[in-house]
């Protein structure tokens, strides 16, 4: 058993890579950059030159119609006497 502690002494550390996937190329990146690309998802992120950043977000003219009764609480009701607690 001489020779088994001897390789057990030159074990090497095994050191974690983490890649992603940015626009069909292999980066390597550290963890917290790898982890913060997978929340958002690789399809957001593009490559600009050797940096990694995200992709400009479109803008659009939607907006969305006012409501009318927006600013109504459905349990206080206008009357002739002023505003009324409705219970049925």
């Amino acid at each position: 058993m001489p020779g088994f502690l001897e390789a057990f002494g030159n074990i090497k550390a095994v050191t974690k890579k983490h890649t992603v996937t940015i626009q069909e190329k292999v980066i390597e990146v550290t963890l917290e950059k790898k982890l913060e690309i997978q929340r958002a998802g690789e399809d957001k992120y593009m490559l600009e030159g050797s940096k990694i950043i995200l992709r400009p977000r479109k803008k659009t003219n939607r907006r969305f119609p006012v409501l009318e009764q927006h600013g109504v609480d459905p349990y206080w009701i206008a009357t002739d006497e002023g505003i009324k607690w409705q219970t049925e």
